[in-house]
């Protein structure tokens, strides 16, 4: 059996994605060890910190020229030498951008369906839980709090902005153009949004936060952060998840000029990775899950088709094209 691959081939350090950071291959598959499990990728999630791992900038597992490309997925097991997975399964893992994944069976988490399968690569997957945690552990919202969330529109932001709501505060949401924007308030229930492509972001964040923020949640960095900054309230706390205005920058920005306000406001900033709370996932994923099936949470895809269009379904991510969790269906193989 034969296995199509898209392995990394260049370091996009500084500079967006190109076409050629990547390389398709074509191997022969070899035969199962035991323990091992062989599964045929369905489902790829597409994520800023893949863009990361290529550039080896210290939060994952390093990465070189020449290996598969690495993504979470899901897919049907179509092999297996474990006794407790059987043929038939549906699985999430690290599954990468290829058509079949043979990995051992202590790395794939066998799905129930509770949920739509693609709800496990979104609002109960890493973006979830990482909304879940950044906000309820690291934000530690009350009742009656200001929640300010920067790419509110994102897979990740637009959980934490619904998770604000449901623990009783007031959420303003910053993303960008109308229709996203139209989205975050007329379905997901934030209290108002800021288009930063139209408005002047900082005088808008002190119109739709006249107390201060309480909390503000941090997808973007920049500019943003430095007018989320200005405008905190006392005693807030700034959640740093992601920076996304820097990804593709050959030289970092110097940091926000604002910073000293958590000094006036005797207020916190801190970031964090998800998987800090890997522990608790279980009890954390029940309770988004029973959220999703009462309608309280709500979640959108942008799912793109296609084996040859991986790469560009990534570059996605960083162009501001994709509305929602970026995914891509594979098609059957023939």
């Amino acid at each position: 059996m034969q296995n199509e691959q898209w392995l990394i081939n260049g370091n996009p350090k500084g500079r967006p994605l190109e076409q050629d950071d990547f390389l398709k291959q074509v191997v022969s598959l070899d035969e199962l060890s035991s323990g091992e499990v062989r599964v045929r990728v369905e489902l790829l999630s597409f994520d800023p910190s893949q863009k990361g791992q290529m550039e080896n900038i210290g939060y994952a597992a390093a990465t070189e020229v020449g290996q598969v490309m690495r993504a979470t997925g899901i897919g049907e097991v179509i092999e297996s030498k474990v006794s407790s997975i059987a043929v038939g399964t549906k699985v999430m893992g690290s599954l990468g951008w290829q058509r079949y994944a043979t990995l051992p069976g202590t790395q794939v988490e066998p799905l129930s369906n509770a949920a739509p399968w693609s709800a496990y690569l979104g609002p109960l997957g890493g973006t979830g839980l990482t909304a879940y945690f950044g906000l309820l552990r690291v934000g530690q919202p009350t009742p009656g709090d200001t929640v300010l969330v920067s790419g509110a529109a994102g897979a990740t932001g637009s959980i934490v902005g619904q998770l604000a709501r449901l623990a009783g505060c007031r959420v303003v949401g910053i993303a960008g153009g109308p229709d996203k924007c139209a989205w975050l308030v007329n379905e997901l229930g934030f209290d108002a949004a800021i288009d930063y492509k139209n408005d002047r972001v900082k005088a808008m964040i002190r119109e739709t936060c006249p107390s201060g923020v309480n909390v503000y949640f941090d997808n973007v960095g920049g500019s943003i952060l430095n007018d989320a900054l200005a405008c905190i309230a006392l005693n807030a706390r700034v959640v740093i998840c992601g920076g996304i205005s820097r990804y593709q920058e050959a030289v970092l920005p110097p940091g926000p000029a604002n910073y000293f306000n958590l000094v006036f406001q005797r207020a916190s900033m801190l970031g964090f990775l998800v998987t800090d709370y890997a522990a608790d996932f279980p009890a954390a994923r029940d309770r988004l899950a029973k959220w999703l099936a009462s309608g309280d949470l709500l979640y959108k895809e942008d799912i793109q088709e296609g084996f040859e269009q991986i790469p560009a379904t990534l570059q996605r991510v960083f162009n501001g094209a994709n509305f929602g969790k970026q995914l891509l269906r594979l098609e059957s193989p023939d």
